[in-house]
């Protein structure tokens, strides 16, 4: 395989499928089944058979991204293997990606690379989640077997780097949901924004993300009815979990969803006769990593995003003004505004397209894989639109790590790899503890019984940051439609847990 080669996406396939359990087991799917699927799809539409492949890569599930799962429909020990199997493929390198959303676009630059350097010429790339499955068959009380297992060998990355702090965890940041609402409240308070207003912004940019949905024919689902006011208002199906967030401003990840997409080099396909119109390039990349959320200095945008995004325009030589759609990652609204202000880009007047599923709280939030799909769907829309470029956005963690992609028709004169992973230079001094402070963002979080606690992050007189917990008489004040930002507390330490009341 010569070094230099240009590598060329050919084929690509996504399946959604809407097994719910309450017709008993026959049809449940699994990871494996939804990946054989969408793999098969990209094979055909790529016209070559499976045996092309000498590189599969397959993104990380769910039950394999959470340490001490217990795997409740049995475990598949190499899902890799039993893909390779069940398609008919026989690659000689088998990879099982670390943990992270943006594994789709950071494998899609990885592989091309690797093309470009002569180590390999045709990669199948894919991934599923069968959530939903899972979720139903407890519910319905279905059996459903997902244990298997084969013999090739496989690279597997595991969980990759740990994205939560001991400061973070013992004052209850844990899910998901909680680190962007601190985002979000950062966000609310730098444009002086009440948690109504900030909700009711939040949902006029999801509503359009749910109208894109409504009308996906892969759309898990159905959203036809989710406008703006539904959005922003509480209600039994739209139930606060973390301000200012309601449950449909979150990532849905009860979904039965999987993608595919195939590169090789472009001489391996001129050679298959795979056809001008489905070929798309690969015009620029960028990635980067960030630190723990609480080390950040900026909490009212991504630092990772920026540079990311950046990176792969740079590399593309190119500008926001030239990419004719885009799919942002949107596990929460966040996300989506802080890539928006790193491409200048304003919701109210752009007319391009910000997302080509719908989004992962409407369309489907797989896992880790969400970005398969972006890819997948960014590849048709530019098989409809000829020389016009796309850009992907895949996000893992909490804005954490960023993979960026920007794909056209139009062949580039030469391919660049992917620069190795940036990281930043410098860090908020966070301390153990503080006798008093400023109010710098917060959230509160819900249980089935209302608000269950209060968390914010907050300044020391001489520029230290530190976490706290509210105090039972703090909390009716976090609830108050005004942001509490700003607002000086006072702080007790006691087991490695900094308690704060309104000073």
């Amino acid at each position: 395989m010569p070094k230099g080669a240009m590598p060329v996406l050919v084929g690509v396939g996504q399946v959604t499928d809407h097994w719910d359990g309450t017709a008993g087991p026959d049809g449940a799917p699994s990871p494996n089944s939804l990946c054989v699927s969408a793999s098969k799809l990209a094979l055909d539409d790529a016209g070559i058979a499976a045996s092309e492949i000498d590189t599969l890569a397959v993104v990380r599930i769910f039950e394999d991204s959470v340490p001490g799962d217990r795997h409740p429909h049995g475990h598949n020990t190499n899902l890799p293997g039993t893909i390779a199997r069940d398609i008919g493929a026989k690659p000689d390198r088998a990879i099982y990606a670390a943990v992270g959303g943006q594994s789709p676009q950071q494998l899609a630059n990885e592989m091309a690379a690797r093309i470009h350097a002569g180590e390999i010429e045709c990669a199948l790339v894919t991934g599923s989640e069968a959530n939903k499955a899972s979720k139903a068959a407890h519910k319905h009380g279905v059996e459903i077997n997902w244990a298997d297992g084969d013999d090739l060998a496989i690279e597997d990355r595991g969980m990759g780097d740990m994205l939560l702090s001991r400061p973070e965890i013992k004052h209850g940041i844990i899910a998901p949901a909680y680190f962007y609402a601190l985002f979000e409240n950062a966000m609310a308070a730098r444009d002086g924004q009440t948690r109504s207003e900030r909700r009711a912004e939040m949902s006029d940019l999801f509503a359009k993300f749910a109208e894109v949905a409504a009308n996906n024919p892969n759309s898990q689902f159905d959203t036809k009815s989710f406008d703006s006011e539904f959005l922003a208002t509480p209600s039994k199906a739209n139930y606060p979990f973390a301000d200012p967030f309601l449950k449909w401003h979150i990532a849905q990840d009860a979904v039965n969803q999987s993608g595919a997409f195939i590169i090789m080099s472009e001489d391996k396909a001129d050679a298959l006769g795979i056809a001008a119109e489905k070929r798309v390039y690969l015009q620029g990349s960028g990635e980067a990593s960030d630190d723990f959320i609480s080390e950040r200095p900026v909490l009212d945008g991504s630092w990772a995003m920026e540079t990311a995004i950046n990176r792969a325009l740079t590399q593309a030589g190119t500008t926001p003004d030239a990419i004719g759609a885009f799919d942002l990652y949107s596990c929460f609204p966040c996300a989506v505004f802080s890539s928006m202000a790193v491409l200048g880009i304003d919701h109210k007047s752009e007319t391009r397209p910000l997302t080509l599923t719908g989004g992962l709280p409407f369309f489907g939030g797989p896992g880790n894989n969400y970005s398969m799909h972006g890819i997948v769907s960014m590849t048709e829309w530019l098989r409809k639109n000829a020389g016009a470029k796309g850009l992907v956005l895949a996000n893992g963690g909490w804005m954490t790590k960023e993979a960026v992609g920007i794909w056209s028709t139009a062949k580039p004169e030469t391919f660049s790899p992917v620069e190795p992973m940036a990281q930043p230079s410098e860090k908020a001094p966070l301390v153990e503890s503080a006798s008093e402070g400023v109010i710098e963002t917060y959230t509160v979080t819900y249980g089935k019984d209302g608000p269950m606690s209060g968390i914010i992050f907050a300044r020391s007189e001489n520029g230290d940051r530190f976490i706290a917990a509210a105090a039972p008489e703090a909390m009716p004040r976090l609830l108050e439609e005004a942001s509490p930002v700003g607002l000086k507390v006072s702080v007790t330490h006691a087991d490695e847990r900094n308690t704060f009341m309104f000073a």
